[in-house]
């Protein structure tokens, strides 16, 4: 076999294994998705607010400004360049100041700013006309969920956290995630909200600078802890909608996705007549005594809902995050200092408060720390003790 062979069949090697590894490639690939991001995408997000619409127009008015700016510099630096060579015997000419010149290289560039302020001033004031809002939401950044409570409006009075699929964490900490079009975007609770209508997001934190935003709707507010900030959005269309913390948040940031829903409004009506009904399941008689049994197993469900993020599953904690396995406060007789930390947080602001949490939950979670690994303790907290520490 001759070299040039050789080498022909080396490349025709090559050829199939690229070939194979495209079509691998292909085969694990995800779709778009719907209300969230596409592959290989390279533009905005489709629109479905009238803010979205207007940021997209100026984003593209604004690029063909930039693009005839372009031409048309680099088009006479060239010309300019090409037509006066030296190969052609082009000599540099000698003169001072063009009055005309500095007219014009004024006069343009300030006709260039207003055309582009004009429009974008527009936008940036429609953006922040929080007023005759439908619906108002206020909605807090924890490390690393979401809290939203609804604060006036149909549907006043609801309030729940939003926490990354638990089953996606635990695909993420694999290794070998599943391949899913939604994946780290699956939240447990997603907001809920009715479409044409206007909704004001109030915006705070617990604990660090987090940003709510979701690029469908041209929305994006920080949540900064100790102040309210706040945006709005119309969804024009029913759907589910995504979004992620867009602020660098710590260590989890990339476990903290937004899921909005938009519904029709018969349906949104229904969902808060159905959270009505679950609200009313939820509040326990704080008087009642449980068992050991159907506290563990309620604490089991609300620990791996809110606290197996960063306390993980084992109670083993991660990095900063200290473990609830061989815990002290966990340990100690004086059940009060767990409550009130559960109650209260710690580590200014390491721990979120979780006083959204029932009584009977709080008591629950409790006492499954209390009596799961190696923690032993055999005490049980009551929710009547929860009750008796929210005031302290």
């Amino acid at each position: 076999m001759t070299n040039m062979h050789r080498a022909g069949r080396k490349w025709g090697q090559a050829i199939l294994a690229a070939a194979a590894l495209l079509a691998a490639q292909s085969a694990l690939a995800v779709n778009d998705l719907p209300g969230g991001p596409a592959v290989n995408q390279i533009n905005l997000q489709p629109p479905v607010t009238q803010i979205a619409h207007d940021q997209m127009w100026l984003h593209n008015f604004m690029l063909v400004i930039c693009l005839v700016i372009f031409i048309a510099v680099f088009g006479v630096m060239f010309y300019s360049i090409f037509k006066h060579r030296k190969s052609k015997g082009a000599v540099s000419a000698t003169f001072h100041e063009s009055v005309a010149v500095e007219i014009a290289w004024t006069i343009v560039p300030f006709i260039i700013v207003i055309l582009m302020a004009l429009p974008a001033t527009k936008v940036v004031v429609a953006m922040k006309d929080t007023t005759n809002a439908d619906i108002t939401i206020k909605t807090t950044g924890y490390q690393w969920k979401w809290g939203y409570d609804y604060i006036k409006g149909e549907g006043e009075g609801i309030g729940f956290l939003s926490t990354l699929d638990v089953a996606q964490r635990e695909s993420s900490d694999s290794g070998k995630p599943e391949v899913v079009d939604n994946y780290l975007l699956k939240v447990d609770n997603p907001l809920v909200v009715p479409v044409d209508k206007k909704i004001r997001i109030i915006t705070t934190a617990n604990d660090v600078i987090h940003s709510w935003g979701v690029p469908a709707f041209g929305v994006k507010q920080d949540a900064v802890p100790g102040f309210v900030r706040d945006t709005w959005f119309k969804a024009e269309k029913v759907g589910d909608y995504y979004g992620q913390c867009v602020e660098l948040c710590g260590k989890e940031h990339a476990y903290m996705p937004i899921h909005v829903k938009v519904l029709s409004a018969a349906d949104y009506t229904a969902w808060v007549a159905a959270k009505a009904k679950e609200a009313a399941a939820k509040a326990d008689d704080p008087n009642k005594v449980w068992e050991m049994a159907p506290l563990m197993a309620r604490g089991e469900k609300v620990y791996a809902s809110n606290c197996a993020v960063c306390h993980q599953p084992n109670g083993k904690g991660a990095g900063p995050i200290k473990p609830l396995d061989g815990s002290p406060i966990v340990n100690d007789e004086d059940k009060n200092k767990q409550i009130l930390t559960v109650l209260h947080g710690a580590g200014n602001g390491a721990m979120p408060s979780w006083k959204a949490l029932s009584d009977t939950d709080l008591a629950a979670v409790i006492t499954y720390t209390k009596n799961n690994w190696s923690n032993k303790t055999g005490q049980i907290v009551q929710p009547a003790e929860v009750l008796a520490d929210r005031s302290k």
